[in-house]
């Protein structure tokens, strides 16, 4: 069983967090990404809490041409696609690979994710 979905360009992690005092909270901004992520596992009908050991691979293609880190995209399409219920956990993932892309107006992020067959796993 493999997933494929696209998903949205999402905010910085320095734009999806934010932090009053001591306590963090999902920025406004990572709320309006988490809606559109929740939207579009409801809208594709994905398989929901997804679980067992996993791997997920990640085509980033930016909205421009600007220098960014492929580490800080990571955070937020995670948290929202838990968020969405689609998986019971981001601690799930053994393996990410995240490949970065071609700039493509507005943005996007391609998501492949495929459970991991453990030694003496047998495929079902």
């Amino acid at each position: 069983m493999c997933i494929e979905f696209v998903l949205p360009y999402p905010p910085t992690v320095n734009t999806y967090w934010r932090r009053r005092g001591s306590t963090y909270f999902v920025s406004k901004a990572g709320e309006r990404y988490r809606r559109a992520v929740a939207f579009i596992v409801r809208q594709q009908r994905l398989k929901l809490s997804l679980s067992g050991r996993l791997a997920i691979k990640i085509i980033a293609e930016p909205p421009d041409k600007r220098r960014r880190d492929l580490d800080n995209i990571l955070k937020a399409p995670l948290d929202a696609l838990t968020h969405a219920g689609l998986l019971i956990d981001d601690e799930q993932f053994d393996e990410i690979n995240i490949v970065r892309g071609q700039p493509v107006s507005g943005g996007r992020l391609g998501v492949k994710i495929y459970p991991i067959m453990l030694e003496g796993q047998v495929k079902k």
